[in-house]
């Protein structure tokens, strides 16, 4: 599993620049959960705690990176985005945050597997929060989209397609 988050934590810093920006950092992966933290003193704002913005892109990257393990362990390749989002904010974050991913039900996973391999594209919703002092401070909910990538052409899919 260390070196599949190895591997996870090359591809965000290298594919994603703002992964590095925000100090993102694979904290463990285990095959049931994910978890990927960042510091505070990069991602503050002006009320002295977690700005908002890096939140949300720390739960979409931990959900992101959720589903690249998933496609991984699968053996399955393909172009990630997120196609919808909701995010939410019960209390301020006020030290260094770990976001986490549980992976789904694997009758989800095979299901989710199924589609892509038949039809080239398929959706996964996954949950993801932010805990602080025993108590999820910030809740998550995402639907990504998975391409495969063509065949022949090894060509991406571009955004106007996913939403279609």
């Amino acid at each position: 599993m260390d070196a599949l988050l190895a591997e996870l934590q090359r591809t965000l810093w290298t594919n994603i620049p703002i992964t590095r920006k925000l100090g993102l950092k694979g904290e463990s992966y285990d095959g049931t959960h994910l978890c990927l933290k960042a510091p505070l003193t990069t991602n503050i704002n002006h009320a002295g705690t977690a700005f908002a913005g890096s939140l949300n892109a720390l739960l979409t990257l931990t959900g992101w990176g959720m589903l690249w393990l998933i496609l991984r362990e699968l053996e399955l390749d393909g172009e990630i985005v997120i196609q919808d989002s909701s995010c939410r904010y019960v209390a301020p974050v006020t030290h260094d945050f770990m976001s986490s991913c549980v992976r789904p039900r694997e009758d989800d996973i095979e299901r989710f597997a199924s589609t892509l391999r038949k039809y080239g594209k398929a959706r996964l919703t996954l949950q993801v929060s932010i805990i602080e002092d025993g108590q999820t401070i910030v809740s998550f909910t995402g639907r990504y989209v998975v391409h495969q990538y063509g065949e022949s052409t090894n060509s991406r899919v571009s955004a106007r397609e996913t939403y279609l």
